[in-house]
């Protein structure tokens, strides 16, 4: 009998998407889609059974049991920067503490996490090119990156107590896809594409496509570990710009972040000061691990993604 697969946050672009790959897999057993949200009935895939939960409750701990999954792939999480703090953490940190708890209470054997090439933080003296052995440095007074960070030091400590259950931890770089739309994609839609003074700022993009393969890989194979997933390579911004044919804008990091700070005081976005480094110091995730230790080289390059990526939203425009 074929081991049962539980997914956090399966209402979700990825979930869903992972769903519908898995239930095409002959070597897949049953699935169970869990999410804070209902699914309509017309979107819910055959053969998969879908129930709601929240991941901070106890009834969570009381679904596992009852499910009993051989493996647990968590996506529930906040996708992005400028909401509220609080809240994020409850749903990031918490919630990864309690799925951590079921996984324990109910003999999971492996555990599947999404976390961020975020969590390595947005730093002037990261390494060029980041590598899984790097430091998590998260930052303090940006939630998202922060959050990611105690994230991975929940993780790193239930691997320490709880050896028999097997973690495979994935941080991705900017996940892109045909139809993503998202803070990161906004910024390649203004007139010109933003640069800070004195950075580099590289992009490194992942097909979504690639990371299905991934985690679909990682379930089949019980496998463990911790991989970047990024696509060969990186773009700087003002090769960005050329390939969008749009001139780069560059601002002091003192500039842009007075700007949003009014604009926040003014009510008119979310992000404020502290989110400059977002821009100003992107992690550059190397992945040679994945590539050669994991066993999985992406389809697409990281500018083979992004091609990808603005060829389907210029067909979406016109």
């Amino acid at each position: 009998m074929r081991p049962t697969l539980l997914i956090t946050g399966a209402a979700g672009y990825i979930g869903t998407e992972l769903i519908k790959r898995l239930s095409e897999n002959a070597l897949v057993g049953k699935i169970i889609a869990l999410d804070i949200r209902s699914v309509a009935q017309e979107d819910r895939v055959a053969g998969v059974t879908y129930d709601q939960a929240d991941i901070r409750n106890d009834e969570f701990v009381d679904l596992i049991k009852k499910y009993k999954p051989h493996s647990i792939v968590h996506l529930a999480s906040v996708v992005s920067a400028g909401g509220d703090p609080e809240l994020d953490y409850s749903i990031d940190v918490l919630g990864t503490e309690n799925v951590l708890k079921a996984c324990v209470a109910s003999g999971v054997k492996q555990l599947v996490v999404t976390s961020s090439g975020a969590a390595y933080g947005y730093y002037a003296d990261n390494p060029s090119w980041l590598k899984e052995t790097d430091a998590l440095r998260g930052n303090d007074d940006f939630p998202y990156p922060r959050h990611k960070r105690l994230v991975e030091e929940l993780l790193a400590e239930y691997r320490e107590t709880n050896p028999e259950l097997k973690q495979l931890v994935l941080r991705p770089g900017t996940v892109l896809g045909a139809a993503t739309d998202n803070q990161i994609t906004n910024l390649f839609a203004k007139p010109f594409m933003l640069k800070i003074a004195k950075s580099r700022s590289d992009f490194v993009f992942i097909w979504d496509e690639d990371v299905i393969s991934i985690i679909e890989k990682g379930v089949l194979e019980d496998k463990e570990g911790i991989y970047n997933l990024a696509g060969t390579g990186s773009l700087s911004a003002n090769e960005i710009a050329k390939i969008l044919n749009k001139p780069c804008l560059v601002l002091p990091a003192l500039v842009l972040g007075a700007a949003l700070d009014t604009s926040r005081f003014l009510k008119l976005g979310k992000l404020g000061a502290e989110h400059v480094k977002f821009i100003q110091y992107r992690p550059v995730l190397d992945n040679k691990s994945l590539r050669e230790d994991f066993g999985y080289t992406p389809k697409k390059t990281t500018r083979e993604v992004f091609d990808f990526f603005i060829a389907n939203r210029d067909q979406r425009n016109t």
